[in-house]
């Protein structure tokens, strides 16, 4: 019986031998195969100016060959760089990674990573491109190819050197000014706002060495000494020409009208605020189930809705939009009356120094709409004690700062001490690894 086991263990090793000494002479090949391995990237065009009216469309294939490792191995993973031609890839991440040959850029995906990397908008850039691949703990690199990118401003600049001042302005006669914004219109600028009953003018630069009145009313802004321009409280649009010096004033607003709203279908509405970032309409609203509409000046005589739900407003009859409980942003483009309805959370401050204490309703943030992810509140009174940030109400997502170094956490011990005053907060989630706050005290 022994015998007979001792030829099978003889069988088995020497069936197993030239097995062992096979897998050592593959390893030993597949070694030095893959030093040998090697790719070559590509690009599809040399040359490419994004466009804003181009969104959706692909603007530039970046491709590469698959190494020849020799053997049969895993599929690699690549990794895409991309840097100025002056770089050297040593200060650049990833900016995406594939196991395909090919990387296809959209143009909006494209001109986010140059404005991202503080290239400068309608500015050609020559970038260099070169792919890793990577199998375990082996990489190799690609050739360095170069394609010259004009980016696009991913925000309107509105902006000009008018405003509005004056004590019907929420700032009152020393400013700052209400904002006036660029049109279509050669030399034509408008601002929205709500005024109280008083007086505005027109200045520049927020200073008063060059303003504007109207002592005789007749829609034209004039130099003299007694021309402030008497209003009554409302919510205004301000044009003028600062060519001619025309100018008009009229009651102007947007809002949300409906079963949906806090104050249903009679209103008042829930404005929209002018973003001259994008041009659009916007506001962040707590809707309930129900239905809702887009209408002008809390009235009927321009309204809209959706019929069909296909992301344009439209004045059929039957075109209420039916929405479910929640907080949303709205964005409304009364050029193309486009719009979306997006469902967000909502950041408040919490705690014993906020008006509400830790029971809440939070006093809540708005976007900074131009900014990524970027939330602020100006003018909370706090009192002596402690604060926390949190979403939607709730405590399911919430942030302090156990180390007070100005970086948000989630640990346990990590409510803020305030002291009393009057604050200014901004709450910054642009790097989600590191959301980041401040605290300002008047």
């Amino acid at each position: 019986m022994k015998t007979m086991k001792k030829i099978i263990y003889k069988f088995i090793f020497l069936f197993a031998l030239p097995l062992f000494f096979g897998a050592c002479a593959d390893n030993e090949n597949y070694a030095i195969l893959n030093s040998n391995a090697s790719l070559t990237t590509s690009s599809s065009v040399t040359d490419v100016a994004l466009l804003i009216d181009n969104l959706g469309q692909n603007a530039l294939t970046i491709a590469w060959t698959e190494p020849d490792y020799g053997a049969n191995t895993q599929k690699p993973s690549y990794q895409i760089l991309l840097d100025k031609s002056s770089g050297d890839f040593s200060t650049v991440s990833a900016t995406t990674t594939t196991k395909e040959l090919e990387k296809i850029f959209e143009v909006e995906e494209l001109n986010k990573l140059l404005i991202g990397r503080e290239f400068v908008p309608e500015v050609t850039v020559t970038i260099q491109f070169k792919i890793i691949a990577t199998i375990g703990q082996k990489s190799i690199e690609s050739n360095t190819i170069t394609v010259d990118i004009t980016p696009y401003a991913d925000k309107l600049d509105l902006s000009s050197p008018w405003g509005l001042v004056g004590d019907a302005t929420p700032n009152g006669w020393d400013g700052p000014d209400v904002s006036f914004y660029k049109t279509s219109t050669p030399n034509e600028f408008v601002a929205y706002t709500a005024l109280v009953n008083g007086a505005i003018k027109v200045r520049k630069d927020n200073d008063w060495a060059v303003n504007y009145g109207d002592a005789t009313l007749d829609g034209v802004l004039d130099t003299d000494n007694d021309n402030n321009i008497a209003v009554t409280a409302g919510t205004y649009k301000v044009t003028f020409n600062s060519a001619t010096l025309a100018y008009t004033i009229e009651t102007y607003s947007w809002g949300l009208v409906g079963s949906a709203t806090p104050n249903g279908w009679d209103g008042p509405d829930l404005n929209l605020a002018y973003d001259s970032n994008t041009d659009t309409w916007k506001a962040i609203v707590a809707l309930v189930d129900g239905q809702i509409k887009v209408r002008q000046n809390n009235d009927w005589a321009v309204n809209y809705g959706d019929a069909t739900l296909d992301g344009v407003l439209d004045g059929d009859n039957d075109n209420n939009i039916t929405v479910t409980a929640g907080n949303y942003l709205i964005s409304v483009d009364f050029k193309s009356l486009e719009y979306t309805l997006e469902a967000i959370n909502v950041w408040g401050v919490v705690g014993s120094a906020a008006p509400n204490g830790w029971d809440g309703p939070d006093t809540k943030f708005s976007l900074d709409h131009s900014q990524e992810d970027v939330w602020i509140l100006n003018g909370i009174v706090l009192v002596d004690g402690q604060i926390k940030f949190r979403t939607n109400d709730d405590w399911g997502v919430n942030y302090g700062d156990a180390t007070l170094d100005g970086v948000l956490d989630g640990d346990n011990d990590n409510n803020i001490n305030v002291t009393a005053g009057v604050y200014d907060i901004v709450l910054d989630f642009s790097d989600v690894n590191s959301p980041k706050y401040t605290l300002t005290k008047k």
